[in-house]
């Protein structure tokens, strides 16, 4: 016989049960309820420091603490450069060195001039600003074959070491600005060839490399630019995506750079305002990308991004080639497939992929910048009827 209590009990027991599935909803709608300040945070998870790999992740945003170099050995191999490209000059380039103030702050930058030994003349010559590349480099003699093949093709070429290269010294090196006022140092070459009265101001164009290739796809990116045409070549895109697939060790040279002071999560904005990745849309000049699937520098998954963005968005003034793994040079394999260059006796040293890369980019800049043509003589007169 059942207690006479049983039904009341049976019924107390499934009211409570029905309390108890909701009531941990409805303290969670409470306490979401509550101003911020007053709702009860979820303890901290504690986590043993492993401080060897801390250390090893840490990454500085002051500026005392940017990386630096040996700069007496960097001078000295500046001018053993320098001693190389005169030597190398006599009978077959016009060699000097140059400095010029840029627009950006008035800082001095230095360069080297190559031209023609013979000039045809005001307005004679289609002219380009080659940009070299590295987070800290500067222009070497490895580039000396095709400056010489660019001379014989009639251009007039200025290559600035512009602010962060190396061999000038360590105030050149810390001013740094990867992005920054950097662009603004090579946009003021253009400045220094309106000096010239044999070069073209209507055909001027900029080609770089890497870290070059990066500010040559910035200036080219402008919505404003005084370059006719641009070639990048296997070039930085996308500093965003570049920090966190290189890591602390890359990270470091971004971050404490004066102008950035921080990784991409605390200056996103800085960021991207930095890659030409987010560019594309106010380009308005042709411009000639070449990349490589086995790039173990500028990573062709970084790559693909501004390849891919440039075909979907301006098909009609970007001429783009992907290499599938091209014969390697260096240790970042496939990064220089067209800059195959022997360092002893500086002349090339061709693979398909470098013959072919080249020569698409002389075709491409002999479209638009038309280097055989001499501006410095009239045009003939064309018939227009009998007796004219």
């Amino acid at each position: 016989m059942r207690h006479p209590h049983y039904s009341f009990a049976r019924r107390l027991c499934s009211a409570l049960a029905i309390i108890a599935g909701t009531s941990a909803p409805l303290a969670a709608q409470q306490q979401a309820s509550r101003p911020l300040g007053q709702r009860q945070q979820r303890p901290r998870q504690v986590v043993k420091i492993d401080s060897a790999r801390a250390e090893e992740l840490y990454v500085s945003n002051r500026a005392e603490d940017l990386p630096q170099a040996d700069f007496a050995r960097q001078i000295a191999e500046k001018a053993r450069t320098d001693s190389i490209l005169a030597a190398r000059a006599g009978g077959s380039y016009e060699f000097k060195k140059i400095t010029y103030k840029s627009s950006a702050d008035g800082m001095e930058i230095p360069g080297y001039l190559f031209a023609p030994l013979t000039k045809r003349g005001a307005r004679g010559h289609a002219a380009m600003v080659w940009v070299h590349g590295g987070v800290h480099g500067d222009w070497t003699e490895t580039m000396l074959p095709f400056v010489k093949e660019a001379v014989q093709r009639g251009y007039v070429i200025v290559t600035p070491d512009y602010r962060g290269s190396t061999g000038h010294g360590a105030a050149h090196y810390n001013a740094i600005d990867y992005g920054g006022k950097e662009l603004d140092d090579v946009l003021t070459a253009v400045e220094y060839l309106h000096t010239l009265s044999y070069v073209d101001a209507e055909r001027i164009g900029i080609m770089g490399w890497s870290h070059g290739g990066f500010i040559t796809a910035h200036l080219a990116m402008r919505k404003e630019t005084p370059f006719k045409a641009a070639a990048a070549i296997v070039p930085v895109t996308n500093l965003v995506f570049r920090l966190s697939y290189k890591g602390p060790g890359y990270q470091r040279s971004y971050a404490t750079q004066a102008t950035i002071g921080g990784l991409p999560f605390e200056k996103p904005d800085e960021y991207i305002k930095r890659s030409p990745l987010y560019h594309v849309e106010d380009l308005n000049i042709p411009i000639l990308v070449h990349v490589a699937t086995n790039d173990q520098d500028v990573n062709y998954v970084e790559d693909q991004q501004l390849v891919w963005k440039l075909r979907a968005l301006k098909p009609e003034l970007a001429e783009t080639k992907i290499y599938v793994d091209p014969a390697p040079w260096g240790a970042s394999v496939g990064h220089a497939f067209s800059r195959r260059v022997d360092p002893k006796t500086l002349e090339r040293v061709d693979s398909p992929e470098q013959i072919d890369s080249w020569n698409r980019t002389w075709v491409f800049f002999e479209w638009w910048l038309r280097p055989y043509e001499d501006r410095s003589k009239p045009a003939p007169k064309v018939a227009t009827g009998p007796g004219q």
